[in-house]
């Protein structure tokens, strides 16, 4: 893949074309890193990637629902722990704050769980603080920010964490030769960023597949979710888990770039689009087992919404907004339902406790 430099798209991609013209090729881990958080090129440090004049909507943008209803399951986990004070709540990846708005608001009728709350953020995006500073500025709880979860002080904590996994970096190794190589990023005869493998085998790893068979593997995920369940162990407290993937592992390649709401080639603009890939469940839930935490799911997003009582939801609030109704109706079905355009069935949900919790609501 060595070449002589090409005419890049973005000035992210002539950086990176620059450091592997220097260095070799580099891993679609560190490329993710890149087209994500580098400093002052990355994709989340330079924009507000979410809504209609963005690249994607999450679920909090959807409806008001959504939101709601995990503040409703973070209050009932907080009955359910004993009603530990002062609770962290923690929210990783915030987006603008809206999920966490919605949350608090309907969470205040649970008699004492705001009085309970220490409410922090982990955020690396100075624009999304901004928007989340916004949107939280009339919070009966102002909250503290944090560039990881680690800096969240001590203490019972209950973290939700919405499609914050999916933009993890994961390593890929693909079966090549009868073994697994590293897939990384290098240079084509043209100097363009293009895909290749390590020369060298990854050492240790004998899992028989197809040739050309990809495996993921989370490895910034599976350290984020290792830390916060031994925080739970711990401290106590709960983590909740949603995104789009897969509840089993299995050989698949998902890595994906998303602008204005389309799929684009993940190496045609790095810097301005979304790069992430499909999170694998099966490794988070056995990380968090490894250190002793008690998982409940994955399920479907779907189901999940559907036990802390979606459909109830949506029939007051079609109450209430008569001239909404439609409107209700569509954001319920596209945040459960398993159609076109609907996330019921392709996000998931996991949550992560203490050891000794029984139950844990909408599992």
């Amino acid at each position: 893949m060595d070449a002589p430099a090409a005419a890049q798209t973005t000035a992210l991609a002539r950086e990176i074309a620059a450091l592997v013209a220097a260095e070799g090729p580099i891993p679609v881990s560190r490329y993710m890193a890149l087209c994500l958080g580098h400093p002052t090129l990355g994709y989340y440090m330079t924009r507000d990637p979410l809504g209609l004049e963005g690249d994607f909507v999450t679920a909090p943008e959807i409806s008001q629902m959504f939101g709601e209803l995990l503040g409703l399951w973070a209050a009932q986990t907080w009955i359910d722990l004993g009603r530990p004070s002062p609770l962290r709540l923690v929210e990783l990846g915030p987006g603008r704050g809206t999920l966490m708005a919605d949350a608090l608001r309907a969470a205040a009728v649970v008699p004492g769980f705001l009085d309970a709350l220490d409410l922090h953020l982990v955020e690396t995006s100075p624009v999304l603080r901004a928007k989340q500073a916004a949107s939280l500025a009339a919070s009966p709880r102002p909250p503290t920010w944090h560039g990881n979860v680690t800096g969240v002080p001590e203490g019972p904590a209950i973290a939700i964490a919405n499609e914050f996994f999916d933009a993890l970096p994961v390593r890929q190794l693909v079966r090549h030769g009868g073994r697994w190589h590293e897939r990384v990023v290098g240079l084509d005869g043209a100097g363009a960023l293009a895909f290749g493998l390590a020369p060298d085998p990854e050492p240790g790893l004998d899992d028989p597949a197809p040739e050309g068979a990809v495996i993921e593997i989370q490895a910034s995920g599976v350290p984020v979710m290792r830390a916060l369940a031994e925080r739970i162990v711990r401290e106590g407290g709960a983590a909740l888990a949603i995104d789009y993937g897969h509840a089993t592992s299995g050989y698949a390649d998902t890595l994906q770039a998303v602008r204005r709401h389309a799929f684009a080639d993940p190496l045609a603009e790095p810097g301005e689009a979304d790069v992430t890939a499909h999170v694998d469940f099966a490794q988070l839930a056995r990380a968090a087992r490894e250190a002793g935490a008690r998982v409940f799911g994955p399920v479907t997003q779907g189901a999940f919404l559907a036990g802390l009582g979606l459909e109830a939801r949506a029939r007051r609030l079609a109450a209430a907004t008569p001239e909404r109704a439609p409107e209700i109706a569509a954001a319920a079905n596209r945040l459960a339902g398993t159609g076109e355009g609907g996330m019921g069935e392709l996000f998931k949900a996991m949550a992560v406790t203490q050891a000794g919790l029984d139950s844990c609501a909408g599992f």
